[in-house]
């Protein structure tokens, strides 16, 4: 295990430029050349930021230009040694950057510190092609994580990325064997703590990391509400917080997918921002693993969405979240101790990491 290993994630669009080409290239071409253990470019659905510009799938005039998630994980020195770099490339989107812990190689019984007891977020990071228990190794996670009572997973198909320090992207009519992808998972600490040794054996080269999150509602059922903070740390630090919403697309509000409405409601409240990601595969709640086969027409997929923002319009997007999710979805809330958002005339701010504990 390694207790000091950092998450950076990127949030902007598939058009953004720099001098050298595309902004999403040149963040990948970033993280291969300093081989980062782990990093995954994800497309988006649909999406909208600062501008409230709403760009999605749906429609052909406004999905010229769909969010694009980049995340990068590895040792905290390895992760500090890309931030010059990735901070000199100034555009519009924004960049968090958190703490969480990395479990690779064997991995025996895992005592999990207090803070990951309430509920845990893991995320597996594997290959597009790999395989486990003679089935594709997203499925055989997800089942044996749905078989332990895992509140939820959700199944990341990325088109770029690199894993294990190799760098792979996506091509047409390839096998994209070495292309990255992820599973994020949420249940209670014990819960994944237990299935961690399971996970250790199923998988070849198991790279995960885990993640302190609070569930707020599961299946139409209030659990808890996003923990009150204050605007800034003790230092001065501004603190944001993170809402993930995992739904499907069978979920629905007003005949259209669930996910549509939050993020339309959300844009329509003047929220800073909110990303929705398509998945693959997945599960939340007692529904068992679904998803689709690559090239299927119908989907009827998992969807996950993304909304960052500062305490007080963070309290503002759940009670949004709270009224739409009546009978559907999983909702948990995390803590972005650091936050930068970028601009065409350059930075608003520096990424610096908060002190607070992990």
């Amino acid at each position: 295990m390694n207790d000091d290993c950092l998450k950076l994630t990127t949030y902007f669009g598939e058009r953004d430029r720099t001098e050298d080409g595309l902004l999403g290239d040149e963040l990948l071409d970033i993280y291969g050349d300093h081989r980062l253990e782990a990093s995954v470019l994800l497309r988006g659905a649909e999406g909208f930021g600062r501008l409230h510009h709403l760009h999605t799938d749906r429609l052909l005039t406004l999905s010229e230009d769909l969010p694009v998630v980049s995340v990068a994980v590895d040792t905290r020195e390895r992760i500090e040694s890309i931030l010059d770099p990735v901070l000199r490339v100034k555009r519009k989107g924004l960049i968090t950057l958190e703490r969480a812990r990395m479990l690779s190689g064997e991995i025996g019984e895992v005592t999990l510190p207090v803070q990951l007891g309430e509920a845990t977020k893991l995320t597996v990071y594997l290959g597009r092609q790999e395989r486990a228990s003679g089935m594709p190794a997203f499925a055989a996670v997800t089942a044996l994580l749905h078989r332990r009572g895992i509140a939820g997973a959700t199944v990341m198909l990325g088109v770029d990325g690199t894993r294990r320090g190799s760098r792979a992207r996506a091509k047409f009519f390839a096998r994209n064997t070495d292309v990255p992808m992820m599973v994020i998972a949420v249940g209670p600490g014990e819960k994944i703590a237990e299935v961690l040794p399971e996970l250790g054996e199923l998988l070849h080269e198991p790279l995960l990391t885990l993640e302190r999150v609070r569930v707020c509602k599961r299946d139409g059922e209030l659990l808890a509400t996003p923990h009150e903070l204050p605007g800034t740390d003790e230092h001065g630090l501004a603190i944001w917080q993170k809402l993930m919403v995992y739904t499907s697309n069978a979920a629905t509000h007003d005949g259209k997918p669930l996910h549509h409405a939050i993020v339309r409601r959300l844009r329509a409240s003047e929220a800073a921002g909110a990303t929705t990601l398509r998945g693959i595969w997945g599960f939340h709640g007692d529904h068992a693993p679904h998803g689709d086969k690559f090239f299927q027409i119908r989907r009827h997929v998992p969807a996950l969405t993304i909304a960052i923002d500062t305490p007080e319009r963070t309290a503002h997007s759940f009670q949004i979240i709270d009224e739409l999710t009546a009978e559907h979805g999983l909702v948990t809330s995390e803590m972005v101790p650091a936050f930068r958002a970028m601009s065409e005339n350059g930075d608003e701010g520096g990424l610096r990491l908060a002190s607070h504990e992990f």
